[in-house]
């Protein structure tokens, strides 16, 4: 029977614990489950939960719940809590650490199963991959994702409707969403949308960064076109002048928080073309609305840390679960263990340029991701010439 460490890291998403609880259900009967509080920082200073059998029921009854239930966070692992996490696993005799994360997070065990290695303790690691903004490399995608697209695609296309309805009070509204260096989940905004008066109208990127004058003309025709403009940027979108920068909120231990560049933008758009803009942050709940969790994307969470499971009973180590696509034409996925290594040398995975010039070419990658069941709607405006867009 083995001693199984598992925590959870980073930032979560709506469908983190279902990867957890199916993680749990996979191992519970063969294996001691020993569960780490607030991720890294529980394993760092030895705050642990034993997995008994009220802990992993309570556990499995979290699997419909967003959030992070054992606790995450964005604790700075830094060389002496590398040291501190070999010392503290190895002091309750653990066999094995698995973690729910991200692009740090698959860093992080990578350099934990370094240190055990180099102490000669045979310390089994397996990772299992979420993300929101998909950034996460080495797989097609993570789980989170597909629930954060669907619900940044609704929401954007509502609150569009919304401003057309509003456009002789107000006339610009800049969506901000999560993406530090990434793409992805902004360009998810565009998904439903099917005529040339509805938004999102721009789209901006990390991957592009953007110049004021140009930004400022195509709002202005926009405008004087439809009456309105939407904007979806992405919290990580750069300013071209005078060099490239990011807009800074905060540093919170010793990480930068991104945000407020939808602000920025709302000052630059109202002094610049005397027009009432707003700017909206589409927050938390791009990762925590459980109303928004894509079924598909739920199912995997659920593959995923069943497959983890499944793993390490195997002895598999050193490897994060990854999701690849294995067909073409039809949407199917297949689990393949992909070294830890592997997944720290790819770094963030940012849009690919056939996707940032071919958006129906991503919005047909995306679809099975986000699920079926999203709203769509009629033409914003009740006459024959409105302008359909291609569909996808």
């Amino acid at each position: 029977m083995k001693r199984v460490v598992i925590a959870q890291a980073g930032g979560p998403t709506s469908v983190i614990n279902a990867t957890l609880a199916a993680f749990v259900e996979e191992v519970m009967d063969e294996n001691k489950l020993i569960f780490s509080k607030n991720g890294y920082e529980g394993l760092t200073y030895g705050d642990f939960l034993d997995g008994t059998e009220e802990m992993n029921k309570w556990v499995i009854e979290n699997k419909h719940v967003p959030g992070a239930c054992l606790g995450s966070g964005r604790f700075p692992l830094e060389d002496d809590s590398i040291i501190q996490c070999v010392d503290q696993l190895k002091k309750i005799e653990a066999d094995a650490l698995v973690v729910i994360g991200g692009n740090g997070t698959m860093e992080a065990l990578c350099k934990i199963e370094e240190e055990a290695t180099n102490r000669g303790y045979g310390l089994q690691v397996i990772g299992l991959p979420k993300t929101v903004d998909n950034d996460l490399g080495a797989t097609d995608h993570a789980p989170g994702f597909g629930s954060a697209a669907r619900y940044v695609a609704q929401t954007t296309l509502d609150i569009s409707r919304d401003l057309y309805s509003m456009r002789n009070f107000e006339q610009v509204r800049i969506l901000e969403t999560m993406g530090r260096n990434a793409g992805w989940l902004a360009l998810a905004s565009g998904f439903l949308r099917q005529y040339e008066e509805d938004g999102p109208h721009f789209i901006l990127i990390p991957e592009r960064p953007v110049k004021k004058e140009v930004l400022l003309q195509e709002v202005d025709n926009t405008i004087q076109k439809y009456g309105y403009a939407v904007i979806v940027v992405s919290e990580g979108v750069q300013w071209e002048e005078k060099g490239t920068w990011q807009i800074e909120k905060d540093i919170v231990n010793g990480r930068t928080v991104l945000g407020g560049i939808s602000s920025e933008m709302e000052l630059f758009i109202k002094e610049e073309l005397k027009v009432m803009a707003r700017a909206e942050l589409l927050g938390m709940n791009q990762r925590s609305s459980s109303m928004f969790i894509s079924p598909s994307d739920f199912q995997e969470a659920l593959q995923t840390g069943a497959c983890g499971g499944k793993w390490l009973k195997e002895g598999k180590n050193k490897i994060m679960v990854s999701l690849q696509r294995t067909n073409q034409f039809d949407y199917n996925i297949s689990k393949i263990p992909v070294d830890l290594k592997d997944v720290v040398q790819e770094g963030e995975r940012k849009l690919p340029d056939n996707f940032i010039h071919d958006h129906k070419a991503y919005y047909r990658w995306l679809a099975p991701l986000v699920g079926e069941g999203l709203l769509t709607y009629p033409s914003p405006i009740p006459r024959r010439d409105s302008h359909v867009k291609e569909p996808y």
